[in-house]
């Protein structure tokens, strides 16, 4: 709840307050399965968006949904709220703006193969370090010649170029070997057989569609429909990193701020860093470092703190623990880690109380207002004002058909790119020796015609791109665009 201007998330024999100019420090939301950390999530997204913060949250299993739907009454209900002493609770809906990759329960979700980059793009293939580095310098040529790639087949155009013509670029760009590009070109068959291609085209995902509020002050709450998605962990994990490298990107510097422009939830966060090289996992971690300047908030949810790189979790100073279970020893020994990573309180043991927490319960520690972690409290955690569980499709068709975007990204748009060019490029290397043959020139020379086609292509894609400091894109760190 949102009340005196702060974020009210449990109550001990105190309330337990979430502090706004302290939420861009980002958070953690722990515990293991069923434990209750998903009302804390929509307790907290519920606070934001009164805030006047937008959200954007992940609903695997489908019910985050529900809070685009006013709760109901029931026993347990009341018995809670008398319990917590909630004078002013009310149920309500709050704004929400539904996505998805597939297009299916929610706006689509596209962006270019161009924006993402070489290397969220080689985490997504599963490529190893020679194939990597062999992706990068298909950018690099398609970047220094202006060569737009927006969907898979772009791309796929490109490789396949590049490998034709690997003897003309190696001296310049290093070793391409006809082995790591046919590697690529595999993988990228297999990231069409699971869907990938829906998430690469146009229209991309405009980032500063998800940070809006409503004409009542209220932030819009964009939940990404996932249970498909899920299904496809890589996917899901390179999506949600390129979403926070677009934000950080987008972004300008905004210093210290009453409160967030915006705050994410990343649930399943283990994904984002699970098999991750070091060079992306030392990006990720400054990147989240960074990010906070720009006045975003980064809330991970997972099962154990320990799921987590060390220099990430070291940045997390607004903590939500619910229960975990210690049945081996290397169970106590993650429980223990946990323990030692709040401000002990004289009241309780907090390794002890850890195993000890019931659902719905918690561990919670905010920063106060100098940005000191605060004393742990075990506390009972808000009931939220919205509806439990999913909501039907009807229901659903018709907050999409609703939203002030409808109709902004549901059609496609395929222009000319680097599919288009390369094309145009084969046929005219094509003609120039056919004419060579006929006419028996040097074989350097070109035809006029062909050389005039192909540059009235790239002058398209550069305009498309539009942005070329001399010959070379510029790419933030983690390889994407930058706007």
């Amino acid at each position: 709840m949102h009340i005196d201007n702060k974020l009210w998330v449990a109550k001990s024999d105190i309330p337990i307050y979430l502090l706004p100019k302290m939420a861009n420090r980002h958070g953690l939301i722990a515990g293991a399965t069923g434990t209750g950390k998903t009302t804390t999530l929509k307790v907290m997204a519920e606070s934001f968006s009164d805030l006047g913060v937008p959200v954007f949250l992940s609903d695997i299993k489908g019910d985050l949904a529900g809070l685009a739907m006013p709760g109901s009454d029931h026993p347990k209900m009341q018995e809670r709220i008398t319990r917590l002493g909630l004078e002013e609770f009310t149920f309500r809906s709050y704004p929400v703006r539904f996505w998805d990759l597939f297009g299916e329960g929610g706006h689509p979700v596209r962006t270019t193969v161009s924006e993402m980059g070489a290397l969220l793009l080689a985490r997504l293939l599963g490529l190893n370090d020679t194939q990597t580095g062999v992706l990068n310098i298909v950018f690099r040529i398609a970047d220094d010649q202006g060569l737009l790639l927006l969907d898979l087949k772009d791309l796929r155009a490109m490789l396949q170029y590049v490998g034709d013509h690997a003897k003309e670029f190696t001296l310049e760009y290093g070793n391409i070997s006809a082995q790591s590009v046919g590697a690529i070109l595999r993988s990228l068959l297999g990231l069409e057989d699971q869907g990938g291609e829906h998430f690469f085209g146009e229209p991309a995902l405009d980032i500063f569609d998800w940070i809006q509020t409503t004409s009542e002050g209220q932030g819009m709450i964009n939940i990404l429909h996932s249970p498909k998605l899920f299904q496809n962990p890589a996917l899901y994990s390179t999506f949600l990193l390129w979403m926070l490298s677009e934000l950080f990107e987008a972004m300008p510097e905004a210093g210290d701020l009453d409160k967030p422009k915006m705050v994410f939830f990343f649930d399943e966060a283990h994904l984002l860093f699970d098999e991750a090289p070091k060079i992306l996992l030392d990006k990720v971690e400054q990147v989240v470092r960074l990010i906070r300047s720009k006045g975003i908030g980064v809330y991970f949810i997972t099962q154990n703190p320990a799921d987590l790189p060390e220099d990430v979790l070291g940045q997390l100073g607004n903590r939500v623990q619910h229960a975990l279970r210690a049945y081996t020893p290397a169970d106590q020994k993650k429980v223990r880690a946990a323990a030692q990573t709040f401000r002990p309180n004289p009241k309780f043991d907090t390794e002890t109380a850890i195993t000890e927490l019931a659902t719905g319960e918690a561990l919670v520690s905010c920063l106060d207002g100098d940005g000191r972690p605060g004393i742990v409290e075990r506390g009972l955690i808000l009931p939220p004002q919205s509806m439990f569980g999913t909501i039907d499709e009807a229901s659903r068709k018709k907050i999409i058909q609703g939203s002030l975007i409808s109709g902004k990204y549901e059609r496609e748009i395929d222009r000319t790119s680097a599919y288009e060019m390369l094309q145009a490029k084969v046929k005219g290397e094509q003609a120039d020796q056919q004419v060579l043959k006929e006419q028996k020139r040097p074989a350097s020379g070109r035809t006029s015609v062909n050389k005039t086609a192909f540059e009235k292509a790239a002058n398209s894609a550069v305009t498309a791109i539009g942005r070329e400091i001399g010959r070379s894109l510029i790419r933030g760190l983690l390889g994407s665009l930058k706007r």
